[in-house]
């Protein structure tokens, strides 16, 4: 049997973040040409969201799939893979003929970048954990807040010089080079085991981690805060661009302002971790994100500006930066042995939260009405999930210490490194 290879923690926060980068990267070159597709295809605003929506579900639902497929077959194999079929997508979506075409493509799309966010996570706990983890965690965030800062952007560019099908093409060289990198520098780090792609150990492993009550509220703060962004996205394109009148452009360069707070904040974090530690950064993340939820929510009062919209996103993203390296390390670090799994089930919960209240949003018809009551709501539910975790007896710290008590699934209390582990008699 071949050990698992380590990796140094800049190799890993390198990788990680280009994985990571892939998905919300694909969904910001994207989203600038929206309204300009509803022009190409003859079609409305609801179909033309449809595309977006179906990208969040494929992307949220196949990670389901690609964590313990890479728990059961290996970490870079099923990366290859995933991202195989986000190229042949790019392509389909690049030479779509009908909106319909394009909603396949789309939500294949997402089926293929769903690995990079499952996966990446995942090797970062296979190789580490505690204050080690959150480092890396923050580093993927800072070098994940430049994509998707400039991607708006590029998207609003090469849509204006080369057309929309353009971004396509860019998706198929991204989707390449992750391909290359992983083949080059990603090392296995996971010993494959094929017994669990049995349906009844799949079954067994989401079924212990959606009975655990650490599980449970640490990663719905997780998907009350990061979940707010995909929700946003939905919403954004058009009340910039058709209620407060930015051109694509126009919209693309606004958006750097979320990204450049969600920068700006992990950079302070990156400061302020080794002094006051990752877990303690969390609650001043929290306050930012119900200053940016109450912003957010005057939209119900007062008609849309940029500053109106954009500052509330903003401030709203600079907390996210201080709560996301503690709680996802939190979330993952008792489930050593099913770390694919755990991720995979931390994004779906993520990208599902928003993938709800986007469809929310779009049921709802009024995207100024929808994000001023849906994204506070989000926001609270962050704060009350922390509340509650705080509240459990159980363990309180990113790094499993073996002499804290651990609440069980079935909430009696044993003294265990890792949850998912059966303490000895």
């Amino acid at each position: 049997m071949t050990l698992p290879a380590r990796m140094s923690e800049r190799r890993v926060s390198m990788i990680g973040a280009l994985l990571v980068a892939i998905g919300p990267v694909s969904m910001a070159l994207y989203t600038p040409a929206m309204p300009a597709l509803v022009d190409a295809f003859g079609s409305d605003e609801s179909v033309v969201k449809l595309t977006l929506t179906l990208y969040f579900g494929g992307f949220a639902f196949a990670q389901l799939i690609a964590g313990p497929l890479s728990d059961a077959l290996g970490r870079r194999p099923v990366t290859v893979a995933f991202m195989a079929i986000y190229c042949a997508a790019s392509l389909l979506a690049l030479f779509a003929p009908t909106i319909g075409v394009l909603i396949v493509a789309r939500f294949l799309q997402g089926v293929g970048a769903s690995a990079g966010i499952a996966i990446s996570r995942a090797i970062v706990r296979d190789l580490f954990t505690g204050e080690r983890s959150s480092r890396i965690m923050n580093l993927i965030g800072i070098i994940l807040a430049l994509g998707p800062a400039l991607a708006p952007t590029i998207g609003g560019l090469t849509l204006a010089l080369a057309g929309w099908r353009a971004i396509f093409a860019l998706m198929v060289v991204m989707g390449a080079a992750v391909i290359v990198v992983t083949l080059v520098s990603m090392r296995e780090t996971v010993v494959p085991d094929r017994s669990r792609l049995k349906p009844g150990a799949l079954l067994r492993s989401y079924g212990m981690l959606l009975t655990n009550g650490h599980f449970l509220t640490t990663s719905t703060v997780m998907a009350g805060a990061l979940g707010a962004l995909y929700a946003q996205a939905t919403f954004l394109p058009f009340i910039l661009m058709d209620e407060v009148g930015l051109s694509p452009t126009q919209f693309g360069v606004g958006m750097l302002m979320q990204s450049g707070f969600f920068f700006a904040g992990s950079l302070a974090v990156r400061v302020l971790m080794p002094r006051f530690g990752a877990y303690a950064l969390v609650p001043v993340g929290l306050v930012f994100i119900a200053a940016g939820s109450t912003g957010t929510a005057t939209l119900l009062i007062w008609p849309p500006s940029f500053l109106h919209v954009m500052v509330p996103v903003a401030v709203y993203a600079f907390g996210i930066a201080f709560v996301m390296p503690a709680m996802s390390t939190a979330a993952l670090a008792p489930f050593g042995r099913n770390a694919g799994a755990a991720s995979s089930l931390l994004g779906f919960l993520q990208m599902g939260s928003g993938l709800l209240v986007g469809t929310l949003g779009a049921f709802m018809g009024d995207a100024v009405f929808a994000m001023g009551l849906l994204i506070p709501l989000m926001g609270a539910l962050a704060c009350g999930a922390y509340a509650l975790y705080r509240r459990r007896p159980h363990l309180l710290e990113p790094d499993p210490d073996p002499k804290v008590m651990v609440a069980a699934p079935t909430g009696r209390v044993v003294l265990a490194r890792n949850i998912d582990e059966r303490p000895r008699r």
